[in-house]
């Protein structure tokens, strides 16, 4: 006696979150196979303002090349200008003393500085002229995961008042709705609903970080006529583009982002470790925000005029988490619903186009007819071991020196350097292909983590012990690296040996005092700063 087939489902994808990570997703999987039946469930009527504004060449190939969007950025968004960073200790008193990271011209490599909200919105609708269907607004409820068959899914389509007044074309009468699909993609960000549903979101408490942030109206221009006035001799140090470049304040235990938005707003925020800094009680979040930065030259002269958008405004404390499980023979996980390490150095695109290519291609493998429990298995194993390696190379104990010059000129060399050469590259030189495999996740790679892993521990052991002589941040007035740029020539290998040259000399002049010390924990080697600059005798 045959068996009867299997009830076809309402949807071969349901996709939870139409941002960024959920409707990239639904547009690789249209462009591949245009038939699929694939459903986006997002929770808002309109998207806001979110952070992760500022792309780097992984995700801008991504925003760029996968997705096509070169015209549409370059119309309705800001071409950033690199990475800048600012320093201060006890001797700077104006903009002009502090010692200066950055780029000396443009930049060579596309990135963009975003406002999500309008981003979101594009991508989106990108995605419904594929022919994705969209539930607007609607909640998603509970998720039972049957691995190798259907999906069942709880859907809440809310009653038409308040923002839900104008609920997408395809979008049900309002009550609860149970959907079937053979597939369901978690692209709900840090809210992370299946992996929080099963148990399997862990947070990162090697790395306690808290995240302040608003957007902001009065922020002075970097580059115009103001300050070159006030400080002709810093004006004339750089020949790009200052005010389009993602200027970071740094200090100890903490850094800050200052990111201009197309039409005027400029986004800032701080990130600090809670560890090491504590953040000012009392008053507005906004207020204490301002005072916080004013406390450092750069923003004493770009905020002295400056007001944080009152109703845009906020906190989020413990930021990195990581799922233990990424996909299933039924269901993925994209963008931050799986896994978030920290805002510096913006590696939060990077993710998402790492996991919307990879459960894409996991997706369309099923839909061939491929067997794919050796692929998910594969899939696990490579993003649960490039979360690790990536933060064990870059993040672990980085905020014990990032506000101090001479450690951060390393850093800057030698991150960014081998970012460029050896990640950024892939796919401008191999295609979309490359973005499949994660960071850290090919063998490779390995000798690089450890490479990496080891000069950021040493990095952080050596502030330590300059921090406990009293000479942390003696560098930070008055000094200058200013860079042509990093491209994907030989010359980036170039900046890369001169960070390997001033590390080298900065063991043989002083680290030497650390070589025998067992390395200790961030508490015991650093007190809490105070509230933004850490001043150097």
């Amino acid at each position: 006696m045959n068996s009867a087939p299997p009830e076809r489902p309402d949807y071969d994808v349901v996709i939870a979150g139409g941002a960024l990570a959920g409707a990239a997703t639904a547009i690789l999987l249209l462009r591949e196979q245009p038939q699929l039946r694939v459903l986006i469930v997002e929770k808002s009527s309109v998207f806001g303002r979110r952070v992760g504004e500022a792309t780097v060449e992984i995700s801008g190939y991504f925003l760029c090349r996968v997705l096509g969007l070169t015209q549409y950025l370059n119309e309705s968004h800001l071409v950033k200008q690199g990475m800048r960073f600012w320093f201060a200790n006890s001797h700077t008193q104006t903009l002009e003393d502090c010692s200066e990271i950055g780029g000396k011209y443009l930049s060579r490599v596309a990135s963009f500085q975003l406002d999500r909200a309008a981003l979101d919105e594009e991508v989106l609708k990108r995605a419904t002229a594929l022919g994705a269907k969209v539930w607007r607004p609607a909640t998603i409820g509970k998720i039972r995961l049957n691995p190798g068959g259907i999906q069942t899914i709880e859907v809440k389509i809310p009653e038409p008042n308040g923002e839900s007044r104008n609920p997408s074309p395809d979008s049900p009468a309002p009550g609860m709705r149970t959907i079937s699909a053979r597939w369901f993609v978690d692209a709900s960000g840090v809210a992370a609903l299946l992996a929080r549903q099963e148990g399997w979101l862990k947070p990162n408490t090697e790395h306690p970080t808290t995240a302040v942030w608003a957007r902001w109206t009065g922020v002075k221009d970097w580059d115009g006529w103001e300050l070159a006035q006030k400080f002709p001799k810093w004006s004339k140090m750089c020949f790009g583009i200052r005010s389009t470049a993602t200027n970071h304040l740094v200090g100890s235990g903490w850094w800050a982002w200052v990111i201009p938005l197309k039409g005027g707003d400029v986004s800032i925020g701080v990130v600090f470790d809670q560890r090491l800094v504590n953040w000012p009680e009392g008053g507005s979040l906004g207020q204490r925000l301002k005072d916080f930065l004013m406390a450092h030259p750069v923003g004493r002269e770009m905020l002295a005029d400056a007001q944080w958008r009152e109703s845009d405004v906020h906190w989020r404390k413990n930021l990195p988490y990581c799922s233990t499980t990424f996909a299933g023979d039924g269901f993925a996980i994209v963008g931050d619903a799986g896994a978030f390490i920290d805002p510096f150095y913006s590696p939060g695109m990077d993710w998402v186009s790492y996991t919307s290519c990879a459960s894409a291609k996991l997706i369309l493998a099923q839909q061939r007819g491929e067997q794919i429990a050796p692929l998910v298995a594969r899939h696990n194993k490579d993003f649960s071991r490039s979360y690790a390696r990536w933060f064990g190379a870059l993040y672990k104990d980085k905020y014990e020196y990032l506000g101090d010059f001479d450690f951060m000129r390393i850093a800057f060399q030698m991150d960014i350097g081998l970012y460029i050469l050896f990640v950024a590259s892939q796919p401008f030189k191999w295609g979309m292909k490359a973005l499949a495999q994660p960071v850290f996740s090919v063998p490779l790679s390995i000798p690089f983590y450890h490479f990496m892993r080891f000069y950021n521990r040493r990095l952080a052991q050596m502030a330590r012990a300059r921090r406990r002589r009293g000479v942390w941040g003696r560098t930070n007035d008055c000094r200058r690296y200013l860079v042509p740029g990093f491209g994907f020539s030989p010359k980036t290998a170039g900046l890369v040996a001169r960070g390997l040259f001033n590390w080298a000399w900065l063991e043989l002049s002083e680290g030497w005092r650390s070589w025998f010390e067992p390395p200790l924990k961030a508490e015991q080697g650093m007190q809490p700063a105070s509230p933004a600059v850490q001043t150097a005798p």
